[in-house]
């Protein structure tokens, strides 16, 4: 499979001749013993097409490591709290556009240990009354609060364990995390009392017409992972009172599922919304 990797020539030989059931099922087979190989020459690789997270969850060996609440996943990213990259600059520049217009506290959903909060500092200036909380699962905000120990010279980031934290802030932040969660962001939204105003999304795997799930492998663990389809993501925040102000596109980022052509992606998306007046 790694040549069929490296050359999109055979790679398409490859995706003709699974088209005949027995070499279908032999290839499949094969990729899954590679996708099961948990190292990090494996990171985000995809496998198969669920109706659910649930499907997707269960389809997960019960010997392979799950999701993020593990000290192997609360270990990555460091690297990535001191440079930003290209698809950043969309989130940067609206970000700083609200803090100019006087908003001081960000929900950072799957935030990991304050990624963006690190990163973002160095770039821009932030209100001297900010207040970043980040949510995410246990082992990663312990990992966070030991890095913000020794790192968060500003000592404005905090860490959550609970979804209601984000009722009445002013930017809901979510870089990445959303394919992650057992639940919509729109579910999410609807539960508050008061909704955020703003809403800051960056890397979302959408489809052009059909929502479903796969699971990826890290490096280090399985995960069920969500992909919408963009009238069903959309759909859902305009029906909470919310309105597309921007849209982009980043190319750097594809979901490839073997097997799988037409649900598999050559780019993510990245949006913010606000709520109409």
């Amino acid at each position: 499979m790694e040549d069929v990797d490296r050359h999109p020539s055979i790679r398409g030989i490859v995706d003709h001749a699974s088209r005949w059931p027995a070499v279908r099922r032999m290839l499949q087979a094969r990729y899954e013993r590679r996708f099961l190989a948990h190292d990090s020459t494996m990171r985000n690789l995809y496998r198969g097409v669920y109706p659910s997270f649930t499907e997707a969850q269960a389809s997960i060996p019960r010997t392979s490591m799950q999701g993020y609440d593990n000290t192997e996943s609360a270990g990555f990213y460091r690297e990535r709290t001191r440079r930003v990259f290209l698809n950043d600059y969309p989130m940067m520049w609206w970000l700083s556009r609200l803090f100019e217009a006087g908003s001081s506290s960000v929900f950072d959903l799957g935030g990991h240990i304050g990624i963006a909060y690190y990163a973002y500092q160095r770039f821009m200036r932030f209100p001297a009354q900010l207040r970043w909380r980040v949510m995410d699962v246990p082992a990663v905000m312990e990992a966070g609060a030991i890095w913000a120990g020794k790192n968060d010279a500003l000592h404005r980031l905090q860490f959550t364990g609970k979804r209601s934290d984000a009722d009445g802030v002013d930017i809901l932040f979510a870089a990445g995390s959303l394919q992650y969660l057992d639940y919509t962001l729109a579910d999410l939204l609807a539960s508050l009392s008061k909704p955020p105003s703003h809403l800051l999304l960056n890397s979302v795997p959408i489809h052009i017409s059909v929502s479903y799930f796969t699971v990826q492998n890290t490096g280090v663990s399985c995960c069920p992972y969500r992909v919408t389809a963009e009238g069903d993501f959309i759909g859902g925040l305009k029906a909470l009172g919310y309105v597309v102000r921007d849209r982009w596109e980043n190319t750097d980022r594809q979901c490839e599922i073997p097997f799988y052509p037409a649900h598999s992606l050559d780019r993510y998306f990245g949006y913010y919304l606000s709520r109409e007046d």
